[in-house]
C-alpha cells in the first residue's frame, strides 16, 4: 500500500475533484464517516458544509484541508467493506480518528485506490498538525500491510505515487472546462509542493506534466497588465488548446503572478545546500559509469526521483539543464549547482555528449599529427575518424510513461524534456 498526502486551503476544490469523478462514472463515494447521514443520501453542499463548519472554528489556520489517496497493488482484489475498514483504521492511526471524512473509490487507473477528504480542524477548534505527517503515515502503512496481508510498497512505488500525472493533451483541447480542470489538477499538486524561485524554474516542473505558465510575449496585453495564462503542451512542446487565465480559478489565492512571486520568496530558504548536494551526488554517481550519454544520464537520474529537463533553442542546440527533484520537491538550474553541472559541463562529462565529442575529435586529430607512421602504413583519414565518433544509435528513444508519453526519435542532440 502506498499513502499519498496532499494539503490544501480549499475544501471545495478537493471535494469537487472527487465529485466530478463520480459524475463521470470514474468513482463512487463509499462512505461519509462521522456524518449524520449515509453518503448516498448527501448532496454536494451537505458533504461540503459538514467539513466547512469545523474549518470555520479556526480561521487562523489557512491550510485546513487534507486529501489522502491509499493505493494498492494491481494484484489485490479488495471489497468495498474492506476498503472502508482500512481507511478508518488508517485515519485512526494518523490522528484523524474522530474527524468527519468522505471516502471515494476511484476506478480510473490500473490499480485499486481510494481517496479520503477531511479537515484537520477539530470540534474544539484546535488544529491537527500536518507537519511531518508522513512519519505516522508510514508507521500506519506498515502496520496495515502486515495486519491485512497487503502487498508491501517499495521505495520506487512510493516515489512514483508522489508524482502528478501529465495532462492528456488529446482529451483537453476540445473544451475550456476540461482544459481548466486538467490544468488545475496539476497546479494543485505542484504550486505549493515544489520549491522554485522563478517562472522558468516553475515551468521546468510544469512541462513534465504538459503544462506551461505563460506571461505573454513582450508588448502583449497579458504582459502589459502582468497577467498569466496556463496552457497545455503537446508532445513537441507546442502550446495547444484554450489558454486558461489564472484569474478563472475559484481558489482562495489565484495562481497568478502575484501569488507566484510570494511563492518565490517563501521557497528561497527551502533550497538548502543539503538538497543541492543530493542532486550533485546523484549526478556524480551516475557519471561514474563508462560511455554515459545525456539520455542515459537522464534515465539514471529518474531512478533517484530526479528529472533532468533540457532547454534548447529552435535549432536543437542545448543551452541549459534544470533538475527537478521529486523526492525533496525542489528544483535547481544546472548553473546553481556549479559549472560541472551546467549544460556545458554535463555535456563535456558525458562521453557521447556534443561537447565531449568535440574534445575527443580535437584530441584524436592532434594525436595523429605527432604519430609516427610505419613504412607502408596509411595515416587514418580525419573524416573517417569524425564519422566514427559521430555514429549514434538510431533506435527510438523510450521515455518514462509514468511522467510523459513517448516522444520523437533523437535527432543528433535534439532532446525534448520528458
Amino acid at each position: 500500500m502506498v499513502a499519498v498526502i496532499h494539503q490544501s486551503s480549499s475544501l471545495r476544490n478537493i471535494l469537487n475533484y472527487n465529485e466530478q469523478k463520480v459524475k463521470q462514472g470514474a468513482a463512487t463515494c463509499l462512505e461519509a464517516g462521522c456524518y449524520p447521514a449515509e453518503a448516498a443520501d448527501l448532496n454536494f453542499q451537505q458533504k461540503l458544509r459538514r467539513l466547512e463548519m469545523l474549518a470555520e472554528l479556526n480561521e487562523k489556520t489557512k491550510v485546513n484541508s487534507v486529501h489522502i489517496s491509499l493505493n494498492f497493488d494491481p494484484s489485490e482484489t479488495l471489497s468495498d467493506e474492506l476498503l472502508k475498514e482500512i481507511a478508518e483504521v488508517y485515519l485512526e492511526k494518523i490522528g484523524f480518528g474522530q474527524q468527519p471524512y468522505l471516502l471515494y473509490k476511484h476506478l480510473d487507473s490500473g490499480h485499486p485506490h481510494v481517496h479520503l477528504v477531511t479537515t484537520n480542524i477539530k470540534p474544539s477548534g484546535k488544529r491537527i498538525s500536518l507537519h511531518n505527517l508522513f512519519k505516522p503515515s508510514k508507521k500506519a502503512r506498515l502496520e496495515i500491510e502486515q495486519a491485512y496481508r497487503l502487498v508491501k510498497a517499495d521505495e520506487a512505488k512510493e516515489r512514483e505515487a508522489l508524482r502528478a500525472k501529465p495532462v492528456n493533451a488529446l482529451k483537453v483541447i476540445y473544451g475550456k472546462s476540461e482544459t481548466k480542470r486538467a490544468i488545475g489538477n496539476v497546479l494543485t499538486k505542484v504550486l505549493k509542493t515544489y520549491a522554485y524561485n522563478s517562472l522558468p524554474e516553475l515551468n521546468a516542473i510544469l512541462k513534465l506534466y504538459n503544462v506551461v505558465a505563460d506571461p505573454g510575449s513582450e508588448g502583449s496585453r497579458t504582459s502589459q497588465y502582468e497577467g498569466l495564462v496556463y496552457r497545455v503542451l503537446d508532445e513537441q512542446g507546442n502550446k495547444i488548446g484554450t489558454p486558461i487565465k489564472a484569474s478563472l480559478y475559484n481558489w482562495d489565492k489565484k495562481p497568478g503572478l502575484k501569488f507566484l512571486k510570494e511563492r518565490f520568496a517563501v521557497n528561497a530558504p527551502k533550497k538548502t545546500e543539503a538538497f543541492k548536494t543530493r542532486v550533485k551526488n546523484a549526478i556524480d554517481l551516475a557519471l561514474l559509469r563508462d560511455k554515459m550519454d545525456l539520455k542515459q544520464l537522464m534515465d539514471e537520474m529518474k531512478k533517484d526521483g530526479i528529472d533532468v529537463v533540457v532547454r534548447q533553442n529552435a535549432d536543437g542546440v542545448i543551452y541549459g539543464l534544470t533538475y527537478v527533484d521529486h523526492v525533496k520537491a525542489v528544483v535547481f538550474n544546472g548553473s546553481d549547482l556549479g559549472k560541472g553541472y551546467s549544460a556545458k559541463g554535463i555535456l563535456e562529462r558525458c562521453t557521447n555528449g556534443v561537447a565531449g565529442q568535440e574534445k575527443i575529435k580535437t584530441a584524436q586529430a592532434e594525436k595523429q599529427q605527432f604519430t609516427r607512421v610505419q613504412p607502408g602504413e596509411r595515416l587514418p583519414d580525419l573524416k573517417d575518424l569524425t564519422d566514427a565518433l559521430l555514429v549514434t544509435d538510431d533506435e527510438p528513444e523510450r521515455m518514462d510513461w509514468a511522467l510523459k508519453r513517448s516522444q520523437k526519435k533523437k535527432k543528433r542532440q535534439r532532446i525534448v524534456p520528458d
